[in-house]
């Protein structure tokens, strides 16, 4: 994003971390900001701020780690920065076949594509993913595959998985949508 914080960069006049925070606060009992930079702006939007344990920007592992450390509910649910137009129905749907398989971890899918960063994973995974991270995992999908995980199709709403990388993509969807 041209050195720019992702989250941070305005979409329509509004930073994404807002976009995806009006569709995915309702979701929830409680939200917690997953930053490790302009924390003083991220603090700005009410809700609590967690840096990673884990120094040198190790991924998005390392913010579910500092999540389910934080996190004072028995399920926590992710969502990246970069995805503003996320289903309305995320955590439902990922609630509803994480209790129906009794699974660690629902992550969503769209066809065959899963997305990892977006998931309801139970806390007791903390000391599971901790052990990862000190043996110098870094990769979700291959955390995850040591888990009991039901994938969730979402394939009624496939756009709301695209997520923003690039100054291009942004001003491509200031254009679409």
């Amino acid at each position: 994003m041209g050195g720019v914080d992702k989250g941070l960069r305005e979409l329509r006049g509004k930073p994404l971390i807002e976009w995806v925070l009006e569709r995915f606060a309702p979701q929830v009992d409680a939200v917690l900001i997953n930053a490790n930079q302009n924390l003083e702006l991220y603090a700005r939007f009410g809700h609590p701020v967690i840096t990673d344990e884990i120094g040198g920007f190790a991924g998005p592992l390392a913010g579910l780690q500092c999540a389910l450390s934080a996190a004072r509910h028995p399920l926590v649910a992710t969502v990246p920065c970069d995805s503003p137009f996320l289903p309305g129905d995320l955590v439902t749907r990922l609630d509803t076949a994480l209790q129906a398989r009794q699974a660690q971890l629902a992550v969503a899918r769209t066809g065959e594509q899963p997305h990892p960063v977006f998931c309801l994973c139970r806390r007791d995974v903390l000391p599971h993913l901790t052990q990862f991270l000190a043996g110098g995992g870094r990769k979700i999908d291959a955390w995850y595959a040591t888990l009991s995980v039901i994938e969730v199709a979402f394939d009624d709403e496939p756009d709301a998985f695209s997520n923003i990388n690039t100054p291009e993509e942004l001003m491509a969807f200031e254009r679409s949508r």
